[in-house]
C-alpha cells in the first residue's frame, strides 16, 4: 500500500488540526479533518448578539437568574472529536474552574450553532449526533438566513424539538426560558422576512 493510501486512512490527529492555516475553523469529526471558513458579519454578529442578550442574564445575573458560563467558538474535546460550537455554555456548578488551556474536555449543558452554507449539513447531522452522544442537553440552530431559531432538548439520547421562531417572535426557550427576547435582534440590519418573502439576498456573503 503506498504512503498517500495509508495517509488518508489515517484518522486525523491534533497536530493535523494545529497545522490548518489561522482563517480557517478546524475540527476533527470522526477521525476526519474537517475545515471551514470565518463566519460572514451575518453570522458572527447574529451569534455575538446571542451571546451578548443571554450572558448579560445568566452568567451575570442582569434580570436573569445567572448560574452560567458563556463561551464563543470553544474547542471541545469530547471522546475522539474535537469541536467548535458557535457558542456553547455551562452550569457553573458542573465546572471546577475555567481550564487552563484552550480546549473543554466538560460536555457543555448548552450548544448553539449559527447555520451558514459551509456548515449547515454538518451541523444538523454529525455534530447534532455528536453533541447528544455526549450528553449535551439543550442544542440550538440559528439560520439569520431565514431568520428561524430551533431548539432542542435531550431526551432518552434523542432531540426532542420544543419549537421554532421566526423574527417576529419573542422567543422563550428552554434551558433560558427564564427570559424572553426578540429574536429580531439578533440581525438589526435586515428587516423581518415575510412568511412568502424571497430570503435569497440574506445569502449573499454566506459561507
Amino acid at each position: 500500500m503506498s504512503a498517500s493510501a495509508t495517509d488518508r486512512k489515517r484518522p486525523a490527529t491534533y497536530a493535523d488540526l494545529e497545522a490548518v492555516p489561522e482563517h480557517l475553523v478546524a475540527e476533527i469529526i470522526d477521525g476526519v479533518l474537517r475545515t471551514h471558513p470565518r463566519p460572514s458579519f451575518r453570522h458572527g454578529g447574529a451569534a455575538s448578539a446571542l451571546n451578548i442578550r443571554l450572558g448579560g442574564a445568566f452568567q451575570f445575573g442582569g434580570g436573569g437568574p445567572g448560574g452560567w458560563i458563556f463561551v464563543v467558538e470553544p474547542e471541545l474535546r469530547l471522546g475522539a472529536h474535537v469541536l467548535v460550537p458557535d457558542i456553547a455554555a455551562w452550569r457553573r456548578e458542573r465546572l471546577a474552574g475555567l481550564p487552563e488551556t484552550s480546549i473543554a474536555q466538560v460536555a457543555p449543558d448548552w450548544v448553539c450553532e449559527v447555520l451558514s452554507g459551509s456548515t449547515e449539513r454538518r451541523d444538523r447531522t454529525v455534530k447534532s449526533r455528536i453533541f447528544a452522544e455526549e450528553g449535551v442537553a439543550h442544542f440550538w440552530l440559528i439560520d439569520p438566513r431565514q431568520q428561524i431559531l430551533e431548539a432542542f432538548e435531550l431526551n432518552d439520547g434523542r432531540w426532542l424539538k420544543l419549537g421554532a421562531w421566526g423574527s417576529d417572535d419573542e422567543v422563550r426557550a428552554a434551558p433560558f426560558d427564564a427570559i424572553a427576547f426578540s429574536l429580531a435582534d439578533l440581525w438589526p440590519f435586515d428587516r423581518p422576512l415575510g412568511m412568502n418573502e424571497d430570503p435569497t439576498p440574506y445569502y449573499a456573503g454566506d459561507r
